[in-house]
């Protein structure tokens, strides 16, 4: 059954294996806050119900049957955070912690309707794809800024929804999704990279570069 719980599990394993990450014991208790006892539990119970495979000393990978529960969840999760932004007006670093809740509560109904309100769109307020309803879902072709060359031309492609205050940050300096802008240069030594944005130039910081996908503009 695809309770409350089991979505919330199911969705980080996914965004373990989407990352290239091991989903171990820790790592799902380090991300849901949660003890290694009550992960191992919910794993055995996830395992009898056919949404994941656990191999011993190594972790656990999602069955079909839980991928496609997991694109679910993730389909409503940044279908519900484009609207909260789109027809609401809320920031974009406001709406993760409300679409972690009304993901569970929302009918199909109501979120075919949403779909269909915001002009069926294929990516969330953060840059991350929709999955379709087959559950098929968009694979993000972009670089880490941190790895661009001097002098590239690009654009901001996705940042992610987890962190309030570095979306905040980038709101401050007008670098959000979309934003065209060219690699001027690099400091040494892990130094800041310093961009230029129209006739403004300003520095990311190595850190924060390490977060933001982007593409060619």
């Amino acid at each position: 059954m695809a309770t409350t719980a089991n979505e919330d599990y199911i969705k980080t394993i996914y965004a373990l294996e989407s990352s290239g990450q091991r989903a171990s014991t820790s790592r799902i208790a380090q991300r849901l806050d949660v003890t290694m006892a009550s992960v191992t539990g919910k794993i055995k119970h996830l395992a009898a119900a056919g949404y994941v495979r656990h191999t011993p000393y190594y972790g656990v990978t999602l069955t079909p049957k839980g991928r496609k529960l997991a694109l679910h969840t993730l389909r409503r999760h940044r279908l519900i955070e484009l609207f909260l932004v789109k027809t609401l007006g809320l920031r974009w670093d406001e709406v993760h912690a409300d679409a972690e809740v009304l993901e569970h509560a929302i009918s199909d109904k109501v979120l075919e309707r949403m779909y269909e309100y915001l002009g069926r769109p294929e990516f969330d307020p953060h840059g991350a794809p929709i999955p379709a309803e087959d559950g098929s879902i968009k694979e993000l072709t972009g670089v880490r800024l941190s790895d661009l060359p001097s002098g590239a031309r690009s654009r901001v492609l996705h940042v992610s929804d987890a962190d309030g205050e570095f979306l905040r940050y980038l709101a401050s300096i007008d670098f959000t999704i979309g934003t065209a802008f060219t690699l001027r240069d690099r400091a040494p030594y892990g130094g800041p990279l310093r961009i230029r944005i129209g006739r403004r130039e300003l520095d990311i910081g190595p850190d924060a570069a390490e977060r933001i996908l982007v593409c060619p503009s």
